[in-house]
């Protein structure tokens, strides 16, 4: 039998350090410690809290892109874009728009303030154009001025859930369709989210 990856979680060390010495019983493994970095997601636990950052992965996607001295911006879309296919748009490397909107589609599990435009620009993969990958390198440039985002989930002492919802009737502009969104917290930690159409 072939394992590769095990993750141990609980709230009892002892329980914990049992079946670990059960599993070096079975297995041919090592103890790694506590997690600290999982697929390009990297993870922190300072006292009675975890943090969830994809500062490297921004960083080496700025890095592969060569775009290291561009001028940050503070929103990642204009406001009221017009965003959408028309005719006599001039058509672009698509390989490179799917790769770069990949890698940002990638960035969503941290990065929640850039899902709503990653949205907007993931309809375009099939036919994307220059104005699109302008929206795309605008994404680039807002992350660029605020890398060092993550997600937090703390030990607050609050026991509540919230949820908010939000809709946008007919306000796509590509085929007129109504937007939705909903996030959940829990004990005041954002858990669930999701933006559709």
């Amino acid at each position: 039998m072939y394992v590769d990856d095990m993750i141990l979680i609980g709230n009892d060390p002892k329980k914990i350090r049992t079946l670990r010495e059960y599993l070096f019983l079975e297995f041919n493994m090592k103890d790694l410690g506590q997690l600290r970095y999982f697929l390009g997601i990297e993870v922190a636990r300072p006292e009675q809290e975890i943090s969830l950052s994809q500062h490297k992965y921004i960083l080496d996607l700025r890095s592969e892109i060569e775009i290291l001295a561009c001028k940050p911006i503070e929103t990642p879309i204009q406001m009221n874009h017009r965003l959408g296919i028309f005719p006599y748009q001039v058509p672009i490397d698509m390989g490179r728009y799917q790769r770069l909107v990949g890698e940002l589609i990638y960035l969503t599990h941290t990065r929640f303030d850039i899902t709503y435009i990653i949205g907007i620009v993931s309809q375009f993969m099939h036919a994307p154009s220059g104005e699109h990958m302008d929206a795309v390198y605008m994404i680039l440039r807002y992350l660029e001025g605020a890398p060092n985002k993550y997600l937090l989930y703390s030990k607050n002492g609050v026991s509540n859930i919230k949820g908010y919802t939000t809709a946008d009737w007919t306000g796509d502009q590509t085929p007129r369709r109504s937007m939705s969104g909903y996030l959940t917290f829990v004990e005041g930690n954002l858990i669930t989210w999701r933006s559709k159409k």
